[in-house]
């Protein structure tokens, strides 16, 4: 079992609980309350801005210039394509590109994006890639999931999220982010990469139950 298949295996509990959480269910058919997508937008956006940050950690600690110009890529597009698509996404939502500038981190977005940083300031690359891991390769399996089962007619832009987390594309770079893990395998410190993993694929779940509740937490 490759290092990447053993650390998805140690968090295969908790991996299945977010692809049956009720938010991930409502999306896929087309009863989520749009009120709680609008806020998952408003903190996905939030989430994007300090995942750039750490891709540009990233790309500094990358071994070899082939990787460290695949992290450079993937950080221009995060900052100048995939930020501008969810400004347009998300003003299909009725989301104005004010509020998402204006929007604060809830508790749990802050929690989970200082894991991130932390471990990307702290670790190696190993430990980067095992912290962002959980978010890419659990969003491409809900895409894939969502899309197999048929996409909700209405609301539309429900539809066009699965399409883009379905997209194989997308799924190339998950598939990418295993094999670079895979290959620091010999000289990688496995219990710590478990636990880096594991505490990632926690939050992604409880970025989902965070949305689902949608707390003001302006006040």
């Amino acid at each position: 079992m490759s290092l990447s298949q053993t650390l998805h295996a140690a968090a295969a509990s908790v991996w299945q609980k977010t692809l049956a959480h009720p938010f991930v269910v409502g999306l896929g058919d087309g009863s989520l309350p749009l009120e709680k997508f609008q806020f998952y937008m408003c903190q996905d956006y939030v989430f994007l801005i300090e995942y750039s940050r750490v891709l540009a950690l990233a790309t500094a600690k990358a071994p070899d210039l082939d990787s460290m110009g695949r992290f450079a890529q993937l950080l221009d597009a995060t900052l100048n394509q995939e930020m501008a698509l969810h400004r347009a996404f998300a003003a299909e939502c009725g989301i104005s590109t004010e509020t998402l500038a204006a929007t604060q981190a809830a508790p749990t977005t802050q929690a989970y994006t200082n894991h991130l940083v932390r471990v990307a300031a702290l670790g190696d690359l190993a430990a980067i890639v095992s912290a962002v891991l959980p978010c890419q390769w659990g969003y491409s399996e809900i895409g894939q999931a969502l899309a197999r089962q048929g996409k909700p007619s209405v609301p539309a832009f429900y539809g066009k999220w699965i399409d883009m987390y379905a997209d194989p594309e997308f799924a190339q770079l998950s598939i990418w982010l295993r094999d670079v893990l895979d290959r620091l395998a010999p000289t990688a410190d496995e219990k710590r990469l478990t636990q880096i993993f594991q505490t990632s694929a926690r939050y992604e779940y409880l970025f989902w139950e965070m949305a689902y509740q949608t707390q003001d937490w302006s006040v």
